[in-house]
């Protein structure tokens, strides 16, 4: 059982291969059609990513997180939540890199079952990586108008930050 997933690729390719034969269509020429559409997809999608990991990086380092906790610890502490999830809870509709990284660091600092390692995972499934999706997806198709799917995005980011929060507290 453990072989299996060694032979699932190739079977997938080869079904892919034989119904295409099966259907008179000419694979290697089709194959390599879509090896050329998906490199000018990705000459489309390169500036995009390019230009949200340059911004990404250039928050990160420029210590904007330490300077907006200096000012949200004393808010997180009266309405009794957690301070260690916010670097999370702000990075993740940023850079879901970081905030695996963010929370490999909450896991080692607290462990995983800890209330906050817990609160942590929740906001990792409920979110999305919003400007990643709107920089990469929006950005190769060529949508320069994205106000309104951003403010949605960042609207469910909320929801499922505060949702995680709250259930958190509740079922741990």
């Amino acid at each position: 059982m453990n072989n299996l997933s060694d032979y699932v690729i190739p079977f997938i390719v080869l079904c892919i291969v034989l119904y295409g034969i099966k259907k008179k269509v000419n694979v290697y020429d089709t194959f390599v059609e879509g090896s050329k559409e998906s490199f000018d997809m990705t000459l489309k999608i390169f500036p995009s990513l390019l230009a949200m990991v340059v911004g990404v990086n250039i928050f990160l380092k420029s210590g904007v997180l330490d300077f907006i906790f200096s000012y949200l610890k004393p808010i997180f502490n009266i309405i009794n939540v957690q301070v260690e999830i916010l670097p999370m809870a702000i990075m993740r509709p940023i850079s879901g890199s970081a905030a695996l990284a963010i929370l490999n660091d909450i896991f080692l600092n607290y462990g995983p079952d800890s209330l906050i390692g817990k609160i942590s995972s929740i906001i990792q499934g409920s979110t999305d990586t919003t400007f990643y999706v709107l920089t990469l997806y929006f950005g190769s198709i060529g949508i320069k108008k994205i106000k309104y799917a951003m403010w949605a995005g960042l609207f469910c980011d909320l929801v499922g930050i505060i949702g995680a929060i709250i259930i958190g507290n509740m079922l741990f």
